[in-house]
């Protein structure tokens, strides 16, 4: 969230990173959540933005339901006061990132993957360890399992056998601990 900012730009430095080594902000989908910062870390970095197109709307208009089924009045009147992007932070991605693409030009050996079900532009990343940063994907607040926000039941159901099929170690979510995909296995 952008309120956060302060705090990952602490918790970034302590890693050591800085202008010379960010290479690039991957968003795994466009809620705010997870793109709050993108623009402003972008300017101070000098770094370029990548996402999926299909999520596009979200952050260039700051309307988390661009693009996704439309929610009741009353849930769309309480999240667009308290989760829509301000103006300064809304932005246009300088990437955008489809199935299959890889990493390696940004230093990274991993690869994306499309995983539509929480919103219909959610990617994963996929290391050539086969850990595997899902998004809101899957979650693992209590146990791991299908987060509890799906626009579209059957893309995650498809997107979920996608990743039974991949030969995944370790899920990192995003919410939630990490968690080992056969422990997905067996509470599904």
């Amino acid at each position: 969230m952008p309120n956060q900012r302060s705090t990952i730009e602490t918790k970034l430095r302590n890693a050591g990173c800085h202008s010379e080594n960010l290479k690039l902000i991957i968003l795994i989908h466009g809620d705010i959540d997870h793109c709050g910062n993108a623009a402003y870390f972008r300017q101070k970095f000098g770094t370029k933005i990548a996402m999926h197109h299909a999520d596009l709307g979200m952050v260039e208009r700051g309307d988390m339901f661009w693009n996704r089924r439309k929610p009741n009045i009353f849930i769309k009147i309480i999240f667009s006061l308290l989760f829509r992007l301000d103006r300064s932070d809304r932005f246009k991605p300088d990437l955008y990132l489809k199935d299959g693409d890889t990493l390696a030009e940004y230093g990274l050996d991993a690869r994306i993957l499309e995983l539509p079900g929480h919103s219909k532009g959610s990617i994963g990343v996929l290391l050539a360890n086969k850990n595997l940063f899902c998004g809101d994907l899957l979650g693992n607040i209590d146990k791991p399992k299908l987060w509890s926000i799906i626009d579209d039941p059957s893309a995650a159901s498809a997107s979920v056998e996608k990743l039974k099929n991949s030969g995944i170690n370790t899920v990192y979510p995003g919410h939630g601990k990490p968690f080992l995909m056969e422990q997905f296995d067996r509470n599904n």
